[in-house]
């Protein structure tokens, strides 16, 4: 876990390119028990079609730089791809803040506002901890009570502790990290280059 710590920190100060590496699986067949938690687990949020040809899963942190940076470059691959289905695993790996508002966030399913919660927590620009988050709770109209009584839902924990699982046993080494098919990107990267991760896991 301190290794990954220290990984975690020079991503964040280390320019894109150079923290880009692809997992150690990268071009041979994902075992299946891996593909199944990745791309069929019913307590993980959908983006997208989801009846898609095509999974794409993202492990991100709300206190990640590029997973915000990443954010519009996800929306603009899925707008342009109707056949795409993204799972959304919260990995909350940068503290106390990061683990708040991926409860909140995975809660807000229960007031079916996931999506849009998810997308204004990557748009502030305060480090996500508990007053931040419930003040964009609150700016979109979320009932932040029922908020807080539901981000002690046991599958709210069950969530992160599978991606803390999965995130371990494929190494995993930092957020954002996309995976399709057999292949995977780490840290930020262009919407091309994503559209094309993508294009080939339907070859797989």
């Amino acid at each position: 876990m301190f290794q990954r710590r220290m990984i975690l920190t020079l991503a964040l100060t280390a320019p894109a390119m150079a923290i880009a590496p692809r997992l150690s699986w990268a071009g041979h067949s994902l075992p299946p028990e891996f593909r199944r938690q990745l791309e069929h687990d019913a307590n993980a949020p959908i983006f997208g079609n989801p009846d898609g040809d095509a999974t794409l899963i993202e492990f991100f942190d709300y206190n990640c730089q590029f997973c915000r940076a990443m954010m519009p470059v996800v929306d603009a691959v899925l707008g342009a791809d109707p056949g795409l289905r993204m799972v959304m695993r919260e990995w909350p790996v940068f503290g106390e803040g990061s683990a708040f508002a991926a409860r909140a966030a995975l809660a807000s399913r229960k007031q079916g506002r996931y999506a849009d919660f998810h997308r204004a927590l990557m748009r502030q620009k305060p480090r996500a901890e508990k007053a931040s988050v419930m003040r964009v709770a609150r700016s979109i109209g979320l009932d932040t009570q029922q908020l807080q009584r539901d981000m002690d839902g046991p599958e709210i924990a069950q969530h992160i502790q599978q991606s803390n699982a999965l995130a371990e046993a494929m190494g995993l080494v930092g957020t954002p990290t996309f995976i399709a098919g057999s292949d995977s990107r780490f840290g930020a990267i262009s919407s091309t280059e994503l559209a094309e991760l993508v294009a080939a896991s339907r070859g797989n």
